[in-house]
């Protein structure tokens, strides 16, 4: 069987198993969870058909290595933040407009976000597909500009978690890289995906891959990252003016 057919297959019947997990809760925001461990499911088995067909391969392993850490972080970041609290505002919003609420959320949510998880995973699936050559310069690059982006996001996503959790917080999130950044974990998720575009370029030789770096950009600025956080926050005291100095998504000093 073709290689990219078979593994669509099996993220279609995870995505799938999730979707009647969700049915079960009745929790929609379950698809955020499944998100990070999709890429992680692609991962290891693409690495395992490489490592079926060429053995050990060094780019391999390191760029499953990073997909690993990265998307079980995320996982289980989401997971204890939506543990035990109401759904999601999104899903919620969604459970009392659609009707036919089960169909679509069937393909809305899950196959929705399943086509384009396969589709940011490509660099990694290209990485996995062929024969590996050992590390080269270019390589180095692309993991450190990885692990820049690694680090935006686990510290952006703890800092506010401890603002979030301290009771005598006041205001909206202003301090550590969000004094720099609005959204500085969505700023290291996206750089973090070109990263390992850049670590493809020596592993494939081809271009094709930045459709994964370009889709996440798009996504996270313009659609379903920071668009409704934004419009969210829009409401709440001292947001005009936490908006007016302070970056939207690149790292830069507050404005005066």
């Amino acid at each position: 069987m073709n290689y990219f057919i078979l593994l669509a297959i099996i993220l279609l019947i995870y995505m799938s198993f999730w979707f009647i997990v969700s049915l079960i809760k009745k929790r929609n925001d379950l698809a955020d969870t499944a998100w990070g461990l999709g890429f992680v499911l692609l991962a290891l088995v693409s690495f395992y058909i490489n490592y079926q067909n060429y053995g050990f391969s060094p780019r391999p392993i390191l760029v499953t290595g990073m997909i690993v850490l990265w998307g079980i972080r995320l996982a289980l970041h989401i997971h204890f933040r939506n543990r035990g609290g109401e759904e999601d505002y999104r899903y919620k919003k969604w459970r009392e407009e659609w009707k036919y609420f089960k169909i679509r959320s069937f393909f809305q949510v899950y196959l929705l976000q399943g086509f384009l998880l396969f589709i940011i995973s490509l660099p990694v699936l290209m990485i996995n597909r062929v024969p590996a050559s050992n590390l080269q310069i270019i390589d180095f690059i692309g993991l450190s500009v990885w692990i820049i982006g690694f680090l935006f996001e686990v510290i952006g996503d703890y800092q506010l978690k401890k603002f979030i959790e301290d009771p005598e917080k006041e205001g909206i999130m202003q301090s550590g890289l969000w004094k720099w950044s609005r959204h500085p974990n969505y700023f290291g998720e996206v750089v973090g995906w070109w990263g390992i575009w850049i670590i493809s370029l020596s592993g494939t030789s081809s271009f094709l891959g930045i459709v994964a770096p370009l889709t996440i950009t798009f996504l996270i600025l313009k659609v379903s990252g920071i668009p409704p956080l934004e419009k969210r926050m829009s409401g709440k005291p001292g947001f005009e003016d936490y908006r007016k100095k302070t970056s939207l998504f690149f790292p830069l000093p507050p404005k005066k």
